[in-house]
């Protein structure tokens, strides 16, 4: 049944971006139906979910179907959030499956819909990296790299020829991270210093490179504005979102041992190849919790990405108002207030020390 408010699908409505986005939009008045493959526990305020999974043709109609039926075949705009992602670097056929297939399942079970709008969540890292001091745009040179960037490219490319007659917005996000942390690259160096690893003290590649953050709350307004001005916007849409700064691996080591030791943390650069055998080491002794970092990941510590965002400010006039450097003290704070619960949040396996404490409060009640 239509309730004759704009309709906007959001597919991975159960993530962290997308149940932000679909509470964000429902607030601004607008119906908001989300896909995914199991339905967020609680719902976002005032939204719908319906399940569908991406890898399957059968679920995407079904879905879309259900859509129809109970909310009508107008729709203002998809944001698509769901994909397939890992840290083991490894190519898996879930990216082919569920990231690039499922998008062009769900680009084809829109043909008989009239849709305003399809925004991807793409990434900066289908871009190459650039020295200190200099920028990325849109029209910079793409680059394949490991698995996850390359199916956005991959993806990206099917939106460009399956899109037909909708407008898409191809946005590439830099790295998502809130006021409780919810980065789990942030997370983990952020454990490191806390629980004093050795592998705090070492870093593989130029500590004076960074890269690129965006605070959750600004990326929503992203969502926001582009859904607000999809009539304005032109056919195909490569669009970069990120803040102005990227603060340096040294700036971020000195900031977080500061805020959560009140003291100084020496990093010192190490020779790739002896970082990837220690990476190896520690990801194939047995029963030893798996490390976070990769041999893989030590070929890209180098990689610098600093966004120059001109179109979106020219075309959304929108800009990053958060800043990472703003927020960690409220990160640390949040870690220090109550450390089992920081860890739980950001899915970080407990030390022995925290879980003995959490043991023992558990006893005491």
């Amino acid at each position: 049944m239509e309730t004759g408010k704009k309709l906007v699908i959001v597919t991975g409505i159960s993530g962290l971006v997308g149940y932000a986005v679909a509470e964000r939009l429902a607030k601004e008045g607008y119906e908001v139906v989300g896909f995914d493959r199991q339905a967020p526990t609680p719902p976002p305020l005032d939204c719908t979910a319906i399940p569908v999974d991406l890898s399957l043709d059968e679920s995407v109609q079904e879905g879309l179907r259900i859509l129809r039926e109970h909310h009508g075949a107008h729709l203002v705009s998809v944001i698509h959030l769901a994909a397939y992602y890992d840290f083991s670097g490894k190519p898996s056929p879930k990216y082919e499956e569920i990231t690039v297939r499922g998008t062009e399942r769900l680009l084809r079970g829109l043909e008989n819909f009239t849709v305003e709008q399809f925004i991807f969540s793409s990434t900066m890292l289908v871009h190459a990296p650039v020295e200190p001091g200099e920028f990325i745009n849109e029209d910079s040179p793409i680059k394949e790299t490991w698995a996850y960037p390359v199916s956005k490219i991959k993806t990206e490319e099917v939106i460009r020829r399956k899109h037909g007659q909708i407008p898409a917005v191809l946005l590439r996000m830099s790295g998502i991270y809130d006021d409780g942390c919810h980065s789990l690259p942030l997370a983990q160096q952020i454990q490191r210093i806390f629980e004093r690893q050795l592998t705090s003290r070492v870093f593989p590649g130029d500590v004076a490179h960074g890269q690129a953050f965006l605070h959750l709350d600004d990326l929503v307004e992203a969502f926001v504005r582009l859904v607000e001005r999809r009539k304005a916007l032109p056919p195909i849409l490569p669009l970069l979102v990120g803040e102005a700064e990227p603060l340096t691996y040294s700036e971020l080591q000195h900031t977080f041992a500061r805020l959560i030791h009140g003291e100084e943390w020496e990093t010192t650069q190490i020779p790739k190849a002896l970082a990837k055998t220690g990476a190896w080491f520690q990801d194939n002794i047995p029963f030893v919790e798996e490390p976070f970092i990769k041999p893989w990941m030590i070929d890209y510590a180098d990689d610098h990405y600093a966004l120059d965002t001109t179109r979106a400010r020219t075309l959304l006039g929108w800009e990053a108002k958060r800043s990472l450097r703003d927020t960690i003290p409220k990160m640390i704070a949040a870690l220090k207030a109550d450390p089992v619960a920081w860890y739980r949040e950001n899915h970080l396996e407990l030390p022995s020390q925290l879980a003995e404490t959490k043991e023992a409060a558990k006893k005491s009640m």
